[in-house]
Parts: structure tokens; C-alpha cells; sequence
């Protein structure tokens, strides 16, 4: 069920008997010559609504800007800064609680959301207004990934080249697939990352001079299927855990025992 076609009453009748959420989120920025700026949230949003429609649960607009600073020297990238995108977060999650949701799940397609999604989850715990979980697509489906792909990049490589052959082919300029890979850079060890244990970078364009990571020209529709499907039946998974446990036994555990203050 998508929020945004229903009429309020029909919502009223989903949150009479379900209290859970599905949040797609991405990011509007480059992902190379041969993908499209939406990349990520074509994604996150792609797999938002199949999951939700298949398990019966109720699936939120997209937001389509996160925090994608590290990718601004190109054109069209799009970002917002990583204590507004929090508060932005918290804002709409804490609005979904207001309406009776209580258990929310951020599809995540873009990795500069990550670390911030999860402190959104943690304050919304804290305060038990809701279990809030972000969820990564790639990161549910790890051995299929690295079966699919002898090298994938972490950005614009062959995974999401090939999610969006499956989700949007006509967005993918397949005629610069090679030109992605050979301006690139095919492997991310290569770009010499790391120095003497500390990380010598913060934008994308320090390590790749035209955006993206990996062999572009080993993505196909048919392994973007396979992705789409394997990730979406994690998410399905996670939902349905989510539904089923008790609200109790999401919260945070209580301190051990003794109690603080218990013997004065």
C-alpha cells in the first residue's frame, strides 16, 4: 500500500490493525556517465513498494536528497547537510507516530544515509516512540553480490549498474559502460585509500576522477533481477520480524540489576 494514493480513511482502516512503516530513502548525485543522479532512490524506492506490497504494509513517499557532500564536485549533485537531514528524519517518523505507526524500516540505496538513519533509530528508541531500523539493500545480500561480480566498486559499479538495466534500462547509457570503467577505477584497493592506518580521503572524486568504482561492463538486467528479487525477499523477512515481535521486546533492555539507587 502506498501512502500517498490512499484516501485518509482508508488509512484509517490500515492503522487500525497495523503499526508498521516502510521509508524509502536515496540521494540525488552522480553515479558516473552511465547512470542516472537518481540511482539510489530508483533503487531504495523500487524495493520499498515491491517489498511492502508483497508482506501488506504500508510504504511512505521516497526522500530523493540525503547526504552526499562527498560526490559535490559533480555536476547536479544534490545534498543536505547531516544535522538537517537528522532532524528532517525524525521530523516525519515522529509525524507517522502520531498516526498510530510505531515500528518504521528505512530502505536505504545511498551510504552517506547510513550512519544517520541509525542515529534517528537510536533517539526514536530511546524515547519509545518507535523501533526505527535502517536497512542497506546490498547489505542483505552479500554472497550474491560478490558471486554476481568479480568487481564490483562501491559506487556505480556493476550492482547498481545492473539494478537499474532491471528498474529503469532506458535511464542506463549503456554505450558508456566501458568509458565508466576505464575512468574509473576497476578496483577501490587500487585508489590507494588508506595510508598508514588513516583514511586520505573525503570526496569521491579523491579516488575516481569521473565518479564510480568497479567494471560497469559486467552488469546485465538479468543480474539486476536477481538482485532485486534476493534483496526484496530480505526485506520482506525483516518486515514480517519486525510485525511480529512485541513492542517490549524492541526497546532497549533495562539496566542490570542492582537497579540504580535501589539500596539507598
Amino acid at each position: 500500500m502506498y501512502l500517498a494514493d490512499q484516501t485518509w480513511p482508508d488509512l484509517g482502516d490500515y492503522v487500525a490493525e497495523e503499526s508498521v512503516a516502510v521509508v524509502p530513502l536515496g540521494s540525488t548525485e552522480q553515479h558516473g556517465p552511465h547512470l542516472p543522479l537518481a540511482t539510489d532512490h530508483l533503487i531504495a524506492e523500487g524495493l520499498a513498494r515491491e517489498a511492502a506490497a508483497r508482506a501488506g504494509f504500508l510504504c511512505t513517499p521516497t526522500v530523493n536528497v540525503g547526504v552526499s557532500p562527498h560526490h559535490k564536485q559533480f555536476h547536479g549533485t544534490m545534498w543536505v547537510d547531516p544535522p538537517e537531514f537528522r532532524d528532517y528524519v525524525e521530523s516525519f517518523s515522529r509525524n507517522l507516530t502520531y498516526h498510530g505507526v510505531d515500528r518504521i524500516v528505512y530502505v536505504n540505496a545511498h551510504g552517506g544515509n547510513m550512519q544517520h538513519l541509525r542515529e534517528v533509530g537510536r533517539r526514536l528508541r530511546e524515547d519509545r516512540a518507535a523501533f526505527a531500523v535502517e536497512w542497506m539493500w546490498d547489505e542483505s545480500i552479500p554472497d550474491l553480490v560478490d558471486d554476481l561480480f568479480e568487481r564490483n566498486g562501491p559506487h556505480g559499479g556493476p550492482k547498481e549498474t545492473a539494478m537499474i538495466m532491471h528498474l529503469a534500462p532506458e535511464l542506463v547509457r549503456e554505450d558508456r559502460l566501458e568509458e565508466a570503467r576505464d575512468g574509473g577505477v576497476p578496483v577501490f584497493e587500487d585508489a590507494d585509500p588508506y595510508r598508514y592506518g588513516a583514511r586520505n580521503f573525503y570526496d569521491a572524486i579523491d579516488n575516481t576522477e569521473n565518479g564510480v568504482l568497479g567494471d560497469q561492463t559486467d552488469a546485465t538486467p538479468e543480474k539486476g533481477e536477481q538482485l532485486f528479487e534476493a534483496a526484496t525477499e530480505q526485506l520482506v523477512r525483516l518486515l514480517e520480524f519486525v510485525d511480529e515481535s512485541r513492542f517490549e521486546d524492541l526497546m532497549a533492555k533495562p539496566h542490570v540489576d542492582p537497579q540504580p539507587g535501589s539500596r539507598r
